[in-house]
């Protein structure tokens, strides 16, 4: 395993690059990276949004960062092996411009895996907490696990892991694997190769993000 990739997420110089789809606050506190909307949640899907990592990175990688729930409702996602169906590069001038809504990233012109691992936003995801994994284009919901973060009021800050070999996809929060699946690369079409990662919130949930690596296995 070999690092790749390293930022501390700890102020602005750090996300220099980063690009912003929707619209939203990046702000540092501790020297940690924190994220909220900028749109009332009462716009629904437009007052979400995606901060993408700059650098791409090939098919087999680990992903590591810090996370800490501030405030909810909201969720929150990792998408990562993000490119255009065709293999454009993320953002290539020539797929469809994007800005928060989730459907553009689901079912629009970019493949990607996704998971969304604090789920907060509404009353069914609040009554039972899951970690879904979902494979686009298709909006494929391919596995799940329960989550272990609590809410907000009791929650800390917690490592997690995703790793991504060979069609192998696990996720890990604080040591414990909250689910492992493989794709065949058959039912839900091929399996997905290198692209970008990215941070998803949506509305009103304040994130806390810091130390995030990137292993190539």
């Amino acid at each position: 395993m070999k690092l790749i990739y390293e930022n501390p997420l700890s102020c602005a110089d750090d996300v220099a690059g980063f690009v912003l789809e929707g619209s939203a606050g990046i702000y540092f506190e501790n020297g940690k990276m924190r994220m909220k909307n900028a749109l009332s949640a009462d716009l629904g899907q437009k007052s979400n949004f995606v901060y993408w990592c700059d650098k791409a990175f090939p098919p087999d990688i680990q992903i590591e960062w810090d996370f800490k729930p501030i405030e909810e409702p909201g969720l929150a996602i990792m998408f990562f092996g993000a490119a255009g169906v065709r293999g454009e590069d993320l953002f290539d001038k020539s797929l469809a411009p994007r800005d928060g809504q989730y459907n553009l990233y689901h079912s629009g012109d970019i493949n990607a895996y996704h998971i969304s691992y604090f789920r907060r936003k509404w009353e069914d995801e609040r009554s039972f907490h899951t970690c879904n994994l979902r494979k686009s284009k298709g909006f494929h919901l391919v596995c799940q696990g329960a989550d272990p973060i609590p809410d907000c009021k009791d929650a800390a800050e917690y490592h997690i892991i995703i790793r991504k070999k060979q069609g192998k996809i696990d996720f890990v929060i604080n040591g414990l694997e909250v689910f492992s699946w493989f794709d065949d690369g058959r039912e839900y079409g091929p399996v997905i190769g290198g692209g970008k990662i990215g941070f998803r919130q949506m509305a009103p949930m304040i994130g806390e993000y810091s130390n995030l690596k990137v292993y190539e296995l």
